[in-house]
């Protein structure tokens, strides 16, 4: 593999979000996960229970970071004192990855808990370039954009979702971050196809897939989506996910699950899901498109 690549650092299989609530259970039965993945922000504290499992997990597994803090979309400088914890723990536990959100959270009255969409111009793409060289040039590495799940658009917007991740990778070197349940969810609500999305995809600098569970609700008696994580993925989104290891082969595959937690082997059998489809890809050609 070309280590210049953004899957160079994480192994092709399926990987868990680590939740302190299974990590005596991971370690006790030498779990056969490919990798885990952990927000950096829930570990920027100095030691304790939370640094003391993730360090023996570290020791045995590959580990991704996926932050959601550092508001890559905001117009506002990034925090310059949260980018130097993110450094450090980068250094502390060396991460085969480390990922962000194509989001905003912060405003004058400080960080806000939600990952707010922005809108597709050049003027965001100067802005969301400028803080990716930023974040890159910080910690040191190559690291992965993911697309958003979003509720409403803008009517400013000037370009596609995926030429607008497209124009990031082009300005900075970064890889991307895929979530399919992501395009699925706002494929939804939007009322685009989500293989026609996938197909348009830059797929060639993908370095992971996030595959989770959502939520429908009744919005003025329409349908809306919402990105949970608290639940099983859906058939529609594994479906979606067939399609893209067919057009792209298999990529490192991440189950997110962060609350309403299933038992350990609920929550492992997902993984197992995703590894097989990846296993009946890893030797069947490709038809990733030159972009």
């Amino acid at each position: 593999m070309n280590p210049g690549h953004p899957t160079a650092g994480l192994p092709l299989r399926a990987g868990l979000g680590l939740k302190l609530e299974h990590a005596r259970t991971i370690l006790e039965e030498e779990a056969d996960i490919g990798f885990f993945e952990v927000h950096p922000e829930n570990y920027m504290g100095a030691g304790g229970p939370p640094h003391r499992y993730l360090a023996a997990i570290a020791e045995r597994y590959p580990l991704s970071l996926h932050g959601v803090g550092l508001s890559i979309g905001s117009p506002r400088p990034l925090d310059r004192d949260h980018l130097a914890r993110l450094k450090h723990l980068v250094g502390r536990y060396r991460p085969a990855s480390f990922s962000e959100h194509l989001a905003w959270s912060t405003h004058d009255v400080g960080y806000l808990n939600d990952l707010l969409p922005l809108p597709y111009t050049e003027e965001t793409a100067r802005a969301v370039a400028a803080h990716v060289a930023e974040v890159q040039d910080v910690l040191g590495r190559r690291i992965l954009i993911e697309n958003p799940a979003t509720y409403v658009a803008f009517a400013a917007t000037t370009m596609e979702e995926t030429d607008f991740l497209a124009e990031i990778v082009a300005r900075t070197g970064c890889g991307l971050l895929l979530d399919v349940n992501n395009v699925f969810v706002s494929a939804t609500n939007h009322g685009f196809d989500p293989v026609a999305y996938l197909d348009a995809f830059p797929v060639a600098h993908v370095g992971e897939v996030h595959l989770a569970g959502h939520a429908a609700e009744n919005e003025d008696g329409e349908l809306l989506l919402v990105d949970t994580h608290d639940r099983p993925v859906a058939d529609p989104v594994w479906d979606l996910y067939e399609h893209l290891l067919a057009r792209a082969g298999a990529l490192p595959t991440l189950i997110e699950w962060d609350s309403n937690l299933p038992d350990w082997p609920v929550l492992a059998a997902q993984a197992e899901q995703a590894e097989r489809i990846m296993v009946r890809r890893l030797q069947a050609p490709s038809r990733v498109a030159a972009r």
